[in-house]
């Protein structure tokens, strides 16, 4: 053996030995689904500016009222109208990229453009229990449970909190201790929702520890706030509104979510919806650029569904999928961060329906270009679950739609004609190749769940399903990792001045 052909081969066992790289991590380009034309979105477009202009919204708190007067809105029985030209000077001075910071550096992800990241929202009270396989209330331990878990998951680019805590009945003790869970658990993007404005001020106090002290936590804010301000169909919400505020005086990065119904608070028609709920975005982003312009805002324009035959929410569908596919390719149009929601699955059980349903929605959305994809980890039963062995199960699935944004590189590497004319004229066959080799490691994804066994092999391993294999990897994770984002001084000082609870 030659010395060269020596050193090949071991280069090929060296390869072998070394885990592939990630060939598709998070931020993946999206944009190649567009289900409406560009006359279509103009069309959706105007109608929205016609909405905001003859019948704007109503029940305008005082304080914004004056503020979006002052600004060009105007007030006429009641409402308040947006003439054209207030919406896209708002447009205009919009944030159009910013950082969602990480409290490590590392982890933070950029927002914007048509790079595509896959995070969590959600407020289920119910968790599908890992041991007994049965919905029960969800509780604060979950919460933790649930942050600890994402936290090893290389695809969920954020973590809003997706349960709500219901054995905390204090409104204040609740979005402490929410935002507590967080940032003991993860270092990654956090978000949370407030309940109400005065509860901003000391959970910022509460942020500041854990960045290092007083005013630290502003100059790098490493939560956001999910806000409902416009209640559908075309009226404020007066608490949402006054969280607004008090978020945007500490320098809280904001997702205004627009989260109207199919025939129930918007028109049941595809193209109404949209242009209805593009209109009560744009209110919500003129409203922050009115008050702050400038100020970090997703613009997160959430369409969802009903089933028209019984009125519940379906979460999972062609129409869930397309609206909200529609609805990244407008606000990428516009050039605003966009945040659709995807993955809401109808199913209880981890089952076909549940892959079915996830699947289609995630790549729709992620396909589309939405830059922020919520609720796409983790939920189960039309929002009102969540589940352990759904993390981990939609942390594989998003790789793989990472993988089909990432696309076919065309090269002349790639195309391989002396590759193909050595197989052809030698072995008859590509295993073994540099070039195999090579696709191995930049091309291919490989999952960690999925079974690729022979129906043989998969029955002598126990035959497991996926719920099965998702569940022995959950408790996996929750049995070794136990992060401590917080020093013991930080710890302290938070326990001192905050009513923390211990998860029961």
């Amino acid at each position: 053996m030659t010395v060269s052909r020596r050193r090949g081969r071991l280069d090929k066992l060296a390869q072998r030995a070394a885990p592939p790289p990630n060939p598709c991590p998070p931020g993946q380009r999206g944009g190649q689904y567009a289900p409406l034309t560009t006359p279509e979105i103009k069309a959706i477009y105007a109608t929205a500016l016609r909405l905001l202009a003859e019948l704007g919204l109503g029940e305008a708190p005082e304080r914004l009222t004056a503020d979006l007067t002052a600004a060009g809105a105007s007030l006429t029985d009641g409402r308040l109208l947006f003439p054209t030209s207030l919406v896209e000077d708002a447009i205009a001075s919009a944030a159009k990229r910013f950082t969602l910071h990480g409290r490590d550096p590392a982890r933070s992800i950029e927002v914007g453009d048509d790079a595509v990241h896959f995070g969590t929202g959600g407020a289920a009270v119910q968790t599908l229990d890992l041991e007994t396989g049965r919905y029960r209330p969800s509780t604060l331990a979950d919460l933790h449970d649930f942050t600890r878990l994402q936290d090893t998951l290389t695809n969920v680019s954020w973590f809003t909190r997706c349960c709500i805590a219901t054995d905390v009945a204090d409104p204040y003790q609740l979005d402490v201790n929410t935002a507590y869970a967080l940032i003991r658990n993860t270092t990654k993007p956090v978000a949370t929702a407030f309940t109400l404005a005065e509860h901003v001020a000391p959970i910022v106090e509460m942020l500041d520890i854990a960045a290092g002290g007083e005013g630290r936590f502003a100059e790098r804010p490493f939560l956001k706030a999910h806000i409902s301000p416009i209640i559908s169909p075309m009226r404020f919400g007066e608490d949402a509104v006054d969280v607004t505020y008090a978020c945007l005086e500490h320098n809280i990065a904001v997702s205004c979510i627009t989260a109207a119904q199919s025939g129930a608070t918007a028109p049941a028609t595809l193209a109404g919806f949209l242009a209805q709920s593009l209109a009560e975005t744009l209110a919500s982003l003129v409203m922050v650029n009115v008050i702050k312009p400038g100020h970090p805002m997703v613009f997160s324009n959430w369409p969802l569904v009903i089933d028209l035959r019984t009125g519940a929410f379906a979460g999972g569908g062609g129409e869930i999928a397309v609206l909200n596919a529609a609805s990244a390719q407008v606000s990428n149009w516009l050039g605003l961060p966009s945040g659709v929601a995807a993955s809401m699955t109808d199913a209880k059980a981890i089952d076909a329906q549940y892959g079915a349903e996830k699947g289609l929605t995630a790549l729709a959305a992620g396909l589309a270009g939405g830059n922020l994809i919520y609720e796409s980890s983790g939920m189960t039963a039309s929002l009102l679950g969540a589940s352990f062995e759904a993390f981990v199960l939609d942390d594989e699935m998003h790789a793989a739609i990472y993988r089909v944004l990432r696309g076919i590189e065309v090269s002349e590497e790639t195309l391989g004609f002396e590759a193909i004319r050595e197989a052809v004229l030698g072995d008859g066959h590509f295993l073994g190749t540099s070039q195999t080799y090579a696709a191995m490691q930049r091309d291919y994804h490989y999952p960690s769940l999925a079974d690729r066994d022979a129906p043989a092999t998969w029955a002598a391993r126990g035959g497991r399903d996926a719920w099965q294999a998702a569940r022995e990897r959950a408790r996996a994770i929750l049995a070794q990792h136990h992060p401590d984002y917080l020093s013991a001084g930080q710890d302290r000082a938070i326990r001192a001045a905050f009513p923390i609870l211990t998860p029961g």
